[in-house]
């Protein structure tokens, strides 16, 4: 058998490089611009006064105006995937201090988990019983994420409607958000997790007057149709399962 000769210290140093420029080339994010042009960058985060994207270009850190940025491909970042885990395990002081952390860096950049995580900040804040601050990180979504912004924007506002048990009035919000929903064709990326999230609470809404059947039918759109939000899915399933425990009767209808 003929063996080959051990690699040399040259070569051992040059196939290291090129395994890490290809794990760099694999850690850059796309910038989007309004115009349609493309850059290839590392996205660092959202400028402190909210108005610029910065980013890294070998060496340098530049940005970009927020307004002339039209979408950033990029993998969120590992604590918005702990913050999810932190939610679905309902371990939500966990998931408020991980969120805050990755809206506070990334709010107001135009990519899904950068909107769902300053979307889930009402949430929590809601869950933590704390009005006023949710109050206050709805109004700052709809003004960060002015298109589909503004539907999560009136779902919180139904959110807490609900938490003050002022049910007519989180109907009204959410009527009109779901009826678009069952009549959109296509799914616009802007409109995606606010559709999840609507049914939701429109389920909520149905459980807490009595209309169970069309509780668990809202909370199952959300599960299989409206599926883009993974911590509304989550809480929709569990809320179906808990019906249908609680009411073994209840079907679709």
């Amino acid at each position: 058998m003929k063996l080959r000769a051990p690699l040399t210290i040259q070569q051992l140093l040059f196939a290291a490089a090129a395994l890490l420029l290809s794990v760099a080339a694999r850690a850059q994010d796309v910038i989007i611009t309004t115009d349609n042009q493309q850059r290839t960058v590392k996205v660092t985060g959202v400028s402190p006064s909210g108005q610029t994207l910065e980013f890294l270009v070998g060496q340098g850190q530049l940005g970009l105006p927020l307004s002339s940025v039209k979408e950033v491909r990029m993998a969120p970042p590992a604590e918005f995937n702990e913050a999810v885990r932190a939610y679905q395990q309902k371990d939500f002081a966990k998931a408020l201090t991980l969120v805050k952390g990755v809206a506070g860096k990334f709010k107001g950049m135009p990519s899904p988990w950068a909107q769902q995580a300053t979307g889930m900040l009402g949430e929590l804040y809601i869950i933590a019983n704390d009005i006023p601050k949710a109050e206050a990180a709805y109004a700052d979504f709809k003004r960060l994420y002015p298109g589909g912004g503004s539907l999560q924007s009136d779902v919180g506002l139904a959110r807490l409607a609900v938490v003050k048990k002022d049910f007519d009035t989180a109907k009204q919000k959410l009527d009109p958000i779901t009826d678009a929903a069952l009549k959109e064709k296509t799914v616009t990326a802007a409109n995606a997790l606010a559709y999840s999230q609507a049914f939701l609470v429109s389920g909520q809404v149905k459980e807490a007057t009595g209309n169970l059947s069309g509780a668990l039918e809202d909370y199952l759109r959300t599960v299989t149709l409206f599926y883009y939000d993974r911590v509304a899915v989550a809480a929709a399933q569990e809320r179906a399962d808990a019906l249908r425990a609680a009411h073994p009767d209840v079907a679709v209808p």
